[in-house]
């Protein structure tokens, strides 16, 4: 009974070391230089529905249901979406709208497990005329999920498709 108890209290303790050590909150971002001016790109960026023309996630779900709600590009706009495993259901509402400097909106999942980040998409115009768009979102961990992300990259797992979709924003905003 002794040793079961000890256990017990090691697990216990072996927990609460773990969430105190773990991460608490996330910011994934990449970046990239689009060869037009910045109000044209800001244009482009603050309409959800142009986000299914570049984004990375409609691309691995094609026929994912999609709902818009309010008047898009506009703070209140609201895009849904249920998908495949891959892209999962959830919802993005544009929360606020900094014009020609930010679009903030607040993601909210709900498949394969329920979570909520802040995204954001800023864009700077360098002196050339070009301008360099940042898409990221952040967010804190709640326990547990805390410490599930010692063992998980959550710049890894993101990473990747930030830069596809820049990749694609790129390509259709300079074609």
């Amino acid at each position: 009974m002794t040793t079961v108890l000890y256990i017990v209290l090691g697990l216990v303790l072996l927990i609460v070391i773990l969430a105190v050590i773990a991460p608490k909150g996330y910011d994934v971002n990449r970046s990239i230089t689009i060869n037009q001016p910045l109000s044209k790109v800001f244009d482009y960026l603050k309409y959800l529905k142009n986000q299914d023309e570049w984004s990375p996630w409609q691309k691995r779900d094609p026929n994912m249901k999609k709902e818009f709600v309010g008047t898009d590009g506009e703070v209140g706009a609201i895009s849904k979406w249920d998908g495949n495993k891959e892209v999962g259901m959830g919802e993005q509402e544009l929360k606020r709208i900094v014009e020609n400097e930010v679009i903030e909106s607040e993601l909210r999942f709900l498949k394969p497990w329920k979570s909520e980040s802040d995204a954001y998409l800023k864009v700077n115009e360098s002196d050339t005329g070009q301008t360099q768009v940042i898409w990221g979102f952040s967010g804190r961990n709640k326990f547990p999920m805390s410490i599930m992300m010692l063992f998980m990259n959550m710049d890894k797992m993101v990473g990747k498709d930030f830069e596809e979709g820049l990749g694609s924003l790129k390509e259709l905003m300079e074609s």
